[in-house]
């Protein structure tokens, strides 16, 4: 009971938050990945989460449990970073069949030295030969350009909102990073227009939109072409 009190405490805290997606903003994928190594008490399985950002904005995100069990944290790392490289390479294709091209490697971060010294490294040896599939999939993006893989440093990683629980602070600093703003802080002045509105905000369902002291939701519905 404790646990559905917390729950509804931050759904009602957080009734005004959406993600804010720019008009602005450079069209560049960005994704960072994480893994909690034997996440599962009954299993023993890793979990994997990561998060995609298209100019600044979450725009994909999942957090599953991988199919094998990884006997090394290096190793859940690296098949977290497989799976994150899969879903740019589909996000990138997606976003040509729709007349968007990036001009620029899609870049990946992920707070593992040994994952990213794996993808590096063309030898492979008995430690890596059971995620020799993975290891030649990253490669190959990186070896023709598509991708790019940066170190992040742990405290600096939002995918770790998908495969952990984490202390408030911790929790706040890493959803800051996602682009949410809340419709009802102050510095919004409390007041958004409806150019302003379909122009750069789109939120899951529906909007709360302040109109002298009262508030009512605009759902958001496609034009027709």
């Amino acid at each position: 009971m404790e646990a559905v009190r917390r729950v509804v405490r931050y759904i009602k805290g957080s009734a005004g938050q959406g993600l804010l997606l720019r008009r602005d903003c450079n069209m560049q994928l960005v994704g960072f990945c994480d893994s909690d190594w034997g996440a599962c008490p009954l299993s023993r399985k890793s979990l994997t989460g990561y998060f995609v950002m298209l100019g600044g904005s979450p725009i994909s995100w999942r957090t599953k449990k991988q199919t094998t069990v990884s006997r090394s944290s290096a190793e859940a790392e690296y098949r977290s970073l497989a799976d994150a490289t899969s879903e740019l390479v589909w996000l990138r294709s997606f976003l040509a069949a729709l007349g968007i091209f990036l001009d620029r490697p899609m870049r990946l971060f992920c707070d593992n030295q040994a994952a990213l010294h794996i993808a590096h490294n063309p030898v492979f040896h008995e430690r890596t030969k059971h995620i020799e599939l993975d290891c030649h999939f990253v490669r190959e993006k990186l070896e023709a350009g598509l991708l790019a893989l940066s170190k992040i440093s742990t405290k600096q990683q939002p995918a770790d909102l998908l495969t952990k629980a984490l202390g408030q602070d911790q929790f706040q600093f890493l959803k800051s990073k996602l682009g949410i703003i809340d419709l009802h802080a102050p510095t919004l002045g409390g007041v958004l227009t409806s150019s302003l509105l379909y122009s750069q905000l789109c939120f899951h369902s529906c909007i709360p939109i302040r109109r002298h002291s009262s508030y009512r939701c605009i759902p958001i519905r496609k034009r027709k072409s």
